[in-house]
């Protein structure tokens, strides 16, 4: 019998504290006949006793308006849904509770305490502050809303309040600043009750940045601002008075930097400091600031919080000559080491880290200053310790100072990230296609540690924006990237410039990098809230960005020169193209200005189809009419003769992908100059940031799959398995990260641990396996397989807002079989190679067909 799950409220798995007062709702119907679909649905929510009812007709289960009176702050509320399929409703779906967070500004009272007003240019010490109060009674409930300038953990009565890491993670402080809710109702009791908290710099006013990086960004101070709310069996909810009570004192970890690591004392950590017994009368009493004094806006998180999310035990222990022991965890990831040492008092053990190794040692020279190094301290107790306010990139890790013998278990790495929902999974026949994928997928996690990053190692880890510009549809299929990237454009908005430019990285720092805005990367403020609304049928994410975007495109109109193209600005480019110097990665063989022009042209396009979705044809008359004023520029300056174009791919392929033809048999023109590009060049990459994610569907498009597989699958470098077969476990920067020879690349900008220019895996899911959305949200899907390359067989499957649609085909000789899943509410256009086409429903489909006889003429 068909049922309702995975009701969800906004972007976020858990509903405590909610970010919006009318939340949108989302639900997925199982177990329904094969082709019945959602009919109609009713959603009921409890309030204060009372029970309101709405019906809806229609399929709709994907971010639906929240169709009830706006939540109130600290509201509590119990929400459930059923709908009607093949003319019966299901049961009422498991219900769940959905609570306002602190809307008003008014609702905060609880003060800032600052610890620290300020401190040398140096990596600084943690805090330990702590409150003790006496509650009448047990708490009927306890909520505690908390931020911090810094990053903060917090206990209760010695027991963590979460298992949040790095909080409140990283915004643009000036603007606005992130709180979560707590559900502490176990932790705390009827008598005497004390909340602690460790602080350090973190972001706020910590060192980041390059080229020496910047101190102080946000303020020379830390803080930790903490309302603690209980309400008694009378049902009154009562602020809990702390500003008396705090107290602070120097904490264990004696510096704590993001780039440089952690030193721990164990001996400076006193003995149930954050218990009720504790004597503090040498504590000092920290200062106490408004909350209306803070620059930023509160607002409850959006997104997943930072976790570790798993931990892996080492593949390989190796004694060095040293002294040190080397580790090596067998994955490149971004976390912390986790240690089980029993030493005397005074004993210091010391944890180096690195991504690779060169000449027999850990290659730190790509770290630049972030040393990456992290210590403890015996306190002369067994202890197990990992750190708590830095973050590092590492795949190997030396221990200095190590006590006695290594035992299986001392010593684990723990991955760190936002913890996003798993939505997507590819396979195929050729290993090292998979594990270019799994690299893709492990670059990923690293670099969306509550923003999405360029690096997660050396002295940078900056939110590029043209990264995840080209990144964020391979994001989108892989994981619940939603909340991370929902929140990283609101400080997107807000750090625009007053014309509308957007920075090349957000938050933005002025650490050395010119502050103009590029093509490609301040694209990203159009291209992600459209990949959004593409790939999970966000229309919210529209409506809170059109300010944003409309602002980027009407800045790329300021740079529109008499000839209606771009010119004279700052332009990265197609950046690192492998044809470019070490010391120029934008000097590349594309124009820099047709690449930013065909930027403005695609950027515009796609405000005008944003303009129609919102109901705006003005605007989208309007956003189209300049996309066709650039593009004519385009045709006059570069595109009247393609051949001008022979020698840049990226060019070619942005002819192709962006639709900057005049015709079908332009588009194929570009299309077959394309392929003899690539063939010329022994199918290696000759593309940069721009190019690179695009050339294998402009191949592909075009009728030149098996270039686009001889790409895909070329070894020698620069290709996107060659570091596949230097032993990768993430995705590099520069193709040639690592050399043959096993030297690093001598460059001062070396990453092992990019994902940009794994956003081909997007092609992969799309072409190679045949899963793409026909439709916002995967309403509709297209599924095309694509085989090739020699692969006897691929797969792809993904969790669509609907559910699970799952594609995998396989070639036995001459004869392709496919096999389809649909869930409830999602319909299918199946198109074989042989230019079979049927539509289908919900369910499950096989299909079998020639395998290839009409394949290239498909494709286009």
């Amino acid at each position: 019998m068909s049922a309702v799950v995975g009701l969800r409220v906004g972007l976020r798995s858990d509903c405590l504290g909610a970010p919006l007062t009318t939340p949108r709702v989302s639900w997925r119907v199982v177990d329904a006949a094969p082709g019945a679909a959602q009919e109609a649905a009713e959603l009921r929510l409890e309030r204060e006793g009372e029970v309101d009812t709405v019906a809806l007709d229609g399929p709709g289960q994907n971010l639906i308006d929240w169709p009830f009176a706006p939540l109130r702050s600290r509201e509590r509320t119990v929400l459930a849904v059923r709908a009607r399929v093949a003319g019966e409703w299901t049961a009422w779906s498991e219900p769940l509770a959905v609570e306002g967070a602190l809307y008003e500004a008014e609702a905060w009272t609880a003060p800032l305490v600052v610890p620290s007003a300020s401190a040398p240019h140096r990596t600084r010490p943690s805090w330990l502050l702590r409150a003790a109060f006496t509650l009448a009674e047990e708490p009927v409930r306890a909520r505690l809303y908390a931020t911090a300038q810094g990053v903060f953990t917090a206990s209760l009565n010695g027991a963590a309040v979460s298992d949040e890491v790095l909080a409140p993670g990283w915004t643009s402080y000036d603007h606005r600043l992130r709180y979560r809710v707590h559900d502490v109702t176990d932790l705390l009791g009827e008598g005497g009750n004390v909340l602690g908290v460790e602080l350090a710099d973190g972001w706020f006013r910590g060192n980041i940045g390059f080229d020496g990086g910047l101190w102080d960004v946000y303020g020379t101070h830390v803080g930790v601002l903490l309302q603690l709310e209980v309400t008694g069996a009378d049902g009154v909810t009562r602020i809990v008075p702390l500003d008396d009570a705090w107290r602070a004192a120097p904490g264990p970890a004696t510096s704590a930097g993001l780039y440089e690591g952690e030193a721990h004392d164990a001996r400076m950590l006193p003995a149930g400091w954050d218990a009720p017994a504790f004597d503090a009368s040498g504590w000092d009493r920290p200062e106490l600031r408004p909350v209306g004094e803070l620059a930023a806006r509160l607002e409850p998180a959006i997104n997943e919080p930072v976790r570790v999310i798993e931990t892996l035990a080492p593949v390989a222990v190796e004694a060095q000559p040293s002294g040190r022991i080397r580790l090596d965890f067998g994955q490149n990831i971004s976390g912390v080491l986790r240690i089980r040492v029993d030493a005397p008092a005074g004993h210091t053990v010391t944890l180096h880290h690195a991504e690779v190794l060169e000449d027999g040692q850990l290659g730190t020279r790509p770290l630049r200053r972030a040393v990456s190094v992290d210590s403890f301290t015996s306190a002369g107790t067994p202890t197990t310790w990992q750190p708590r306010h830095t973050i590092h990139g590492f795949r190997y890790a030396e221990l200095e100072g190590w006590p006695g013998e290594l035992a299986d278990g001392d010593v684990v790495a723990a991955v760190i990230h936002t913890d996003m929902e798993r939505r997507g999974w590819f396979a195929c026949s050729d290993p090292l296609l998979e594990r270019l994928h799994e690299n893709v997928v492990w670059s990923m996690r690293d670099n969306f540690v509550d923003l999405p990053t360029d690096c997660p190692q050396r002295d940078e880890r900056l939110g590029w924006t043209g990264d995840i510009q080209v990144f964020a549809p391979a994001a989108e299929f892989l994981y619940g990237a939603d909340g991370v990237l929902a929140s990283w454009l609101r400080d997107v908005a807000a750090q625009q410039g007053p014309d509308g430019w957007v920075p090349n990285f957000v938050p933005w720092l002025e650490c050395g990098f010119p502050s103009g805005a590029s093509a490609a990367w301040g694209d990203a403020a159009v291209v992600v809230p459209w990949t959004m609304w593409e790939r999970r049928g966000n229309r919210g994410i529209l409506e809170r960005q059109w300010s944003s975007m409309t602002a980027w495109v009407d800045h790329l109109a300021l740079r529109i020169g008499p000839d209606d193209v771009v010119e004279g600005s700052m332009e990265l480019g197609d950046w690192l193209d492998p044809a470019a110097p070490p010391e120029d990665p934008g000097a590349a063989r594309t124009d820099r200005y047709l690449v930013a022009s065909a930027y403005a042209v695609r950027s515009a396009r796609l405000v005008a189809r944003a303009a129609a979705v919102l109901g705006r044809p003005a605007d989208r008359d309007r956003y189209d009419a300049f996309a066709d004023r650039v593009l004519a520029g385009m045709r006059r300056r570069w595109l009247d003769d393609l051949d001008g174009l022979a020698h840049a791919p990226t060019g070619l392929a942005l002819v192709v992908a962006f639709e900057l033809a005049r015709d079908e048999a332009e588009r194929q023109r570009a299309g077959d100059l394309l392929s003899t590009a690539v063939r010329d060049g022994g199918h290696r990459v000759q593309t940069g940031f721009v190019g690179t994610p695009i050339i294998c569907d402009a191949l592909a498009s075009t009728g030149h799959l098996e270039d686009a597989y001889a790409l895909l699958t070329q070894t020698e470098c620069p290709s996107w398995l060659y570091p596949v077969t230097m032993g990768a476990t993430t995705i590099w920067e520069r193709w040639d990260s690592m050399l043959p020879d096993g030297s690093i690349n001598p460059g001062d900008m070396t990453s092992f641990n990019h994902y940009a220019l794994g956003a081909v895996v997007d092609f992969l899911h799309r072409v190679v396996a045949g899963l793409a959305p026909a439709a916002p949200g995967y309403r509709e899907v297209a599924i095309r397989p694509s085989p090739g390359g020699g692969l006897t067989w691929a797969s792809a499957r993904h969790l669509s807002p609907y559910g699970e649609i799952a594609v995998a085909w396989r070639v036995v000789g001459d004869e392709l079989s496919l096999d389809v899943e649909l869930p409830v509410g999602v319909t299918g256009t199946v198109t074989l190679p042989d230019g079979t086409t049927e539509t289908i429903a919900a369910g499950s489909h096989t299909f079998r067909g020639a395998a290839g006889a009409a394949r290239e003429e498909t494709l286009r």
